[in-house]
C-alpha cells in the first residue's frame, strides 16, 4: 500500500497529463459521437477475426518432396550415373540397351572406408531376377536372416565378374561379406549416398 503523500503526488500527476493531453475533452467529443464508438468496435472486431482467421488456417502449399538418388551402373560403358532412389533394376542406361535388348543399368553399391571421394569402391551390383526365375525361387521354410530376406529376388555380381549369382545363396552371401569386410585396420566400409 502506498503512502498518503504518494498517492497524492500520482494523482496530481494523473491529473496535470489529462490536462496536456486534453483527455476531458476527447472523451467528452467520443461520448457525443455514439456511432464512432460503434464503427471503431466493429472495425477492430473485423481485424481481430480477419488476423485470428490467418493465423488458424494452415498454409496450402504444396509440400516440398526430395528426391532422393542411388548409384547405378550402365553395363555397356562401365560408368556410373545416379537414378531417383527406389527403382527396381535393371533399368534404363545413358548409353541405352544391352545387345540382348534388356535395360543396362544395375544398381551400383559405392563403398568407402574414408568419408572422402577418392577413398570409394564398387562393392558390387545388383539387379532383380525376372518375373519368370522368381517364380521358380526355392522357397525356404526356416527362419531366414535379414540378410537372405533382403535378397530375395536379387542377383549380385562383382564388376569383374561374368554371371550373376542369387544374392541369397551362398555365392551370393560371399560377395556381399566381401564388399563389408573391414579393412587393415578394422573399420568397415559404409554406404556413399551420391549428391
Amino acid at each position: 500500500m502506498l503512502p498518503n503523500w504518494a498517492g497524492y503526488q500520482l494523482q496530481e500527476k494523473w491529473e496535470d497529463l489529462k490536462e496536456r493531453l486534453h483527455l476531458q475533452e476527447v472523451r467528452e467529443w467520443i461520448n457525443g459521437r455514439p456511432e464512432f464508438v460503434v464503427s471503431a468496435t466493429l472495425i477492430s472486431g473485423i481485424v481481430l477475426l480477419t488476423i485470428g482467421m490467418w493465423l488458424l488456417i494452415p498454409d496450402k502449399t504444396a509440400p516440398v518432396r526430395t528426391i532422393e538418388k542411388e548409384w547405378f551402373y550402365d553395363l555397356n560403358t562401365g560408368k556410373l550415373f545416379t537414378a531417383e532412389k527406389g527403382l527396381t533394376p535393371p533399368i534404363e542406361a545413358p548409353s541405352g540397351p544391352q545387345g540382348d535388348g534388356e535395360p543396362a543399368g544395375v544398381r551400383a553399391y559405392m563403398l568407402s572406408y574414408k568419408p572422402n571421394e577418392s577413398e570409394r569402391f564398387i562393392g558390387f551390383l545388383e539387379m532383380s531376377a525376372p518375373n519368370d526365375v522368381q517364380a521358380r525361387w526355392p522357397t525356404r521354410l526356416r527362419r531366414r536372416s535379414a540378410a537372405t530376406r533382403w535378397g530375395k529376388g536379387k542377383f549380385l555380381r562383382r564388376i569383374e565378374d561374368e554371371h550373376w549369382v542369387p544374392a541369397d545363396s551362398s555365392e551370393g552371401r560371399k560377395i556381399f561379406d566381401e564388399a563389408f569386410a573391414p579393412n587393415a585396420d578394422g573399420e568397415r566400409p559404409v554406404y556413399c549416398r551420391p549428391k
